[in-house]
């Protein structure tokens, strides 16, 4: 039997409504075999980590390009953890300073990705850390 495809939360956190990046990650991640659940725009940390937790989602993937990464992404691992998610992929993507995807990653993103990050290199990763997760 097949395993079941692994399942991917992708959110647009905040008051970002610019959603085209985003969009086109959900198409990646759906043509290389993932179940995706997208969000949509404008959507709080309580609402993703509620949705998460629905879904029973494998990961939740941040896009952000508003600058307020530094206080959404944390909460939003906050609340997933708090939620009883403690070992849950997150991963981020957006205008994220290095610096800043350095104290993201202390709080728990694994990984941000930047505008321009080739595609197959993020289903990469995926298929890399959740094939260690299963």
């Amino acid at each position: 039997m097949e395993p079941k495809p692994r399942r991917i939360l992708v959110a647009k956190p905040g008051l970002d409504g610019h959603d085209r990046g985003a969009k086109v990650i959900v198409r990646a991640l759906r043509d290389a075999g993932f179940e995706v659940i997208y969000t949509g725009i404008r959507q709080t940390p309580e609402m993703i980590a509620a949705a998460a937790l629905q879904e029973g989602v494998d990961a939740v993937g941040l896009s952000l390009l508003s600058g307020a990464h530094m206080t959404l992404f944390p909460e939003i691992v906050k609340l997933l953890r708090k939620r009883g998610l403690k070992n849950l992929l997150v991963f981020g993507g957006g205008i994220i300073p290095d610096e800043d995807a350095r104290a993201l990653r202390k709080a728990g993103v694994d990984r941000v990705f930047g505008p321009g990050t080739p595609l197959q290199e993020i289903v990469a990763y995926l298929n890399e850390k959740l094939a260690v997760a299963r």
